[in-house]
């Protein structure tokens, strides 16, 4: 049995992942039963010329994923499948994402993650933040061992008030409130400013966690449809003189998931709309690192409105070091601190710990200036890609991880089977919409986007042209 895996010695992405991904996806589209006898790791090195002990390990590695088994003195062998329902919730939650986000037939091990919320693992840097974790257990034996305080650690605080000086955002650092993530923040935002009952109006498409948290809490949610330009006001002063509305929650740069930015015209009619009616506005810019050019944030904007301004570090550091951070009037900080206390004892000091360190030592600011240029890179290629293939692209981003587009002419069910025969996982159509109704835009992650697997995917939608697998 010859495997040809076509390893990529230039890729960045280490050659024994390459080998897992490549068998996990060899059988399945070959579609072998279970039972079926693997190359020997002496055959596979030697047939695409790696050594043995890259392919040894990746069998180990696809040993543990369930998806290949050995039998001393015999070789190796495809796993028996576990039951669908178990493989299927774990592949989900090994990704992060909740099981409702991705659809169960697209949920493969080893599949190129299309939809996926964050930067590939492979993208990771971890010299700087090795660098600055070795600092602070050298430095900071308080980080490792007690408990955050209620606003946070005051050095990072500091550097976060100079990062906010430069979003033009005018602040002070007693109205900063740093969190574990976004996530924690509009947490905190929602079991402290709202009660089960209120109506809030939030973006559609929009954030699919928030629409969960609302609906944790028993908020009722407005739909305003998001343009390439903003929330679509007429909609939003139709929604706020109808409803009354107690907030409002908006993305400012690179939308989650259109890519599309608040224009400065729209900026200033949302915050005097939100003034007249009298509704909080809670702006979340997590992707604000990944944005290099000026820009209309709320929070910058001088007006009578209040604004929540909420940030995170998390998706451009690392997704396990959660560290996120609230700006808002003292008052209302205060109130979101005690709230934090009560529900988790506060943050992880040593993860802010670290972070300010990053920070302080300019290693952060030049991580995220390659990752900008890597995205742009990555970026043009897609766009490109798409093109060729006749998508629909909803406003051509021009930053940010994520693109918004649809296949013209292609029917949603082949396009789920062609994502599977590809090797690739889609987000589930519905995932995006507060109701749940599902449509036939598609989240790509622009990181991911120029991967083979997605190349031969998105060529794969053209009429009468050759599939690439």
């Amino acid at each position: 049995m010859l495997m040809e895996l076509r390893i990529d010695r230039q890729a960045l992405v280490p050659v024994v992942q390459q080998v897992v991904d490549a068998v996990a996806g060899w059988i399945r589209q070959a579609d072998l039963a279970p039972g079926t006898r693997l190359p020997s790791t002496r055959a596979l090195a030697r047939d695409n010329l790696l050594s043995q002990s890259s392919v040894i390990e990746a069998y180990e590695r696809l040993i543990a994923q369930g998806l290949l088994a050995v039998k001393h003195g015999s070789g190796f062998f495809v796993a028996a499948p576990l039951p669908s329902s178990a493989c299927d919730c774990e592949a989900v939650w090994l990704d992060g994402l909740q099981p409702e986000r991705i659809d169960p037939a697209q949920a493969l091990h080893g599949a190129l993650k299309l939809g996926c919320g964050s930067l590939p693992e492979s993208w990771r840097e971890t010299d700087d933040l090795s660098y600055a974790i070795r600092q602070v257990t050298r430095t900071d034996m308080a980080g490792l061992f007690s408990y955050g305080t209620p606003l946070g650690l005051p050095a990072l605080r500091q550097q976060i008030l100079r990062r906010l000086k430069l979003l033009e955002i005018q602040t002070s650092e007693e109205c900063i409130l740093s969190t574990a993530g976004a996530s924690q923040a509009l947490d905190l935002v929602v079991r402290t400013l709202l009660k089960p009952g209120d109506c809030v109006v939030v973006e559609s498409p929009g954030y699919a966690p928030l629409f969960d948290l609302l609906r944790l809490h028993g908020v009722r949610m407005l739909e305003v449809p998001r343009t390439t330009r903003g929330p679509n006001t007429e909609i939003l002063e139709a929604l706020l003189l109808s409803h009354r509305p107690k907030a409002l929650f908006i993305n400012s740069f690179f939308h989650n998931p259109t890519g599309s930015n608040l224009v400065p015209s729209v900026a200033r009619r949302v915050l005097a709309l939100a003034r007249d009616y009298q509704v909080l506005v809670i702006e979340d810019d997590v992707y604000a690192d990944l944005h290099s050019l000026g820009g209309a944030r709320l929070a910058a904007i001088p007006s009578e409105t209040s604004v929540i301004y909420i940030g995170s570090f998390s998706k451009t550091l690392s997704s396990s070091l959660r560290v996120g951070f609230v700006v808002a009037q003292p008052d209302v900080v205060a109130r979101l601190a005690e709230v934090k206390m009560v529900s988790s004892m506060g943050a992880s000091r040593f993860c802010e710990a670290v972070l300010a360190n990053l920070l302080a030592n300019g290693a952060y600011r030049k991580l995220v200036q390659r990752q900008r240029q890597r995205l742009g890179r990555h970026r043009a290629q897609l766009l490109q890609a798409l093109e060729e293939a006749d998508w629909e692209v909803f406003g051509k981003p021009s930053g940010g991880l994520f693109i918004w587009a649809r296949a013209r002419g292609t029917h949603h069910s082949q396009l789920r089977r062609l994502a599977r025969d590809c090797d690739v996982q889609l987000s589930s159509p519905g995932a995006f919409s507060p109701s749940g109704e599902g449509g036939d835009w598609l989240r790509i992650n622009v990181a991911f986007g120029s991967d083979p697997r997605a190349l031969a995917f998105f060529q794969g939608t053209v009429p009468d042209r050759p599939r690439m697998f």
